[in-house]
């Protein structure tokens, strides 16, 4: 018998992703930081509003690409519809990243930039940080000097909820005139802080943004990558034409026009973050400061039975061992007011009982 063909030698060496366990429904999803109270109204309407001819056309992008970019302050032409972060960070990579290539990181982050870096065949080169110790500029700031392709980042971060400093990122783009700084705001909403604003003057810069998170769309993909019009022209050549579907356009114009819903829940978020923080302190549990709808905790040899414990209860959280190499890593997301006070009962009991 011959043979069977192999993928390509990057793909073998790949690390597998783990998404997430299946059945979550049931539970209070505080594991994957998506958005716990459900996306505006309005989205819901516009998805029972799509007709037979809707779901059998191709996507038109015109009117939203127009639409989105009046929304973000930018013009249509700095600005690529893309299928969720994912996609963006798979469209940046492959334009950029050849073969041997390198591509620097800040780990531990999203496990995507490391996914599609190693599989263009690039070469990771990652600056472990611990979560105490915010955004590690020294040591990114010496790699930068390296010259890769890519530096990708994330502000805040995930995990660990590190925010990047605006002067930090100023120093970032100055070191790296040869490199292209592509920065994740997935979780822009909960902490503020933006980048966006920098895009025509700063020739090296992509911006990117999800309404994954705190517009409650995680299911449909949809997100945006920003950058100055040539880089966005440069890029749009090597993007899939109909990436993101007629359903998440629908749903996503939608909720921007409910921006206020957003804005209120993500100011909710904001004020539970806070509640969980002051309880977290009173258990004398050890966290870490978070500018995403997040909190990072070490809770040592305890890891598993907190998980476990909660789980028992019907919320799920996020043991993260594997990206810290070992035991007492768990990250919660922060819902709502009530939710939170649903988890911090729950976490004072497990807490102080064992």
């Amino acid at each position: 018998m011959r043979p069977a063909p192999v993928p390509r030698a990057a793909v073998r060496r790949m690390r597998p992703y783990h998404p997430p366990l299946e059945g979550r429904r049931r539970g209070l999803r505080l594991d994957f930081n998506e958005n716990t109270v459900g996306p505006p109204a309005a989205a819901l309407r516009a998805l029972a509003a799509l007709d037979g001819d809707d779901v059998a056309m191709y996507p038109e992008y015109g009117p939203a690409r127009a639409a989105i970019a009046r929304a973000f302050g930018v013009s249509p032409s700095e600005l690529i519809l893309t299928n969720g972060t994912d996609d963006a960070i798979h469209l940046v990579v492959d334009g950029f990243a050849d073969p041997g290539d390198e591509v620097l990181v800040v780990e531990p982050s999203y496990a995507m930039y490391r996914f599609y870096a190693e599989r263009a065949g690039a070469r990771v080169r990652a600056v472990r940080a611990a979560p105490a110790s915010g955004f590690p500029l020294d040591r990114v700031l010496a790699e930068l000097r390296r010259r890769p392709r890519l530096a990708l980042l994330a502000s805040p971060n995930n995990p660990t909820g590190a925010v990047i400093p605006v002067e930090a990122l100023r120093r970032v783009l100055d070191a790296a005139p040869r490199s292209l700084v592509f920065v994740d705001e997935a979780y822009f909403e909960f902490c503020g802080q933006s980048a966006l604003g920098w895009i025509r003057r700063r020739r090296n810069l992509v911006v990117a943004r999800t309404f994954s998170k705190a517009r409650g769309l995680a299911g449909l993909r949809l997100g945006c990558l920003f950058a100055n019009a040539p880089l966005v022209a440069a890029l749009s050549r090597a993007h899939s034409p109909y990436s993101v579907g007629t359903a998440a356009l629908a749903a996503g114009l939608a909720a921007l026009r409910e921006a206020p819903t957003t804005r209120r829940y993500a100011a909710e978020v904001v004020r539970a973050r806070s509640s969980l923080e002051a309880a977290l302190d009173r258990l004398a549990i050890r966290r870490f400061p978070s500018g995403g709808n997040f909190v990072l905790v070490d809770v040592g040899t305890r890891a598993g039975r907190l998980v476990a414990g909660l789980a028992r209860r019907g919320i799920l959280v996020r043991d993260r061992r594997r990206d810290f190499g070992r035991r007492g890593y768990v990250r919660i997301t922060v819902g709502s007011l009530a939710q939170t006070r649903r988890l911090i009962g729950a976490l004072e009991a497990l807490w102080r009982h064992g």
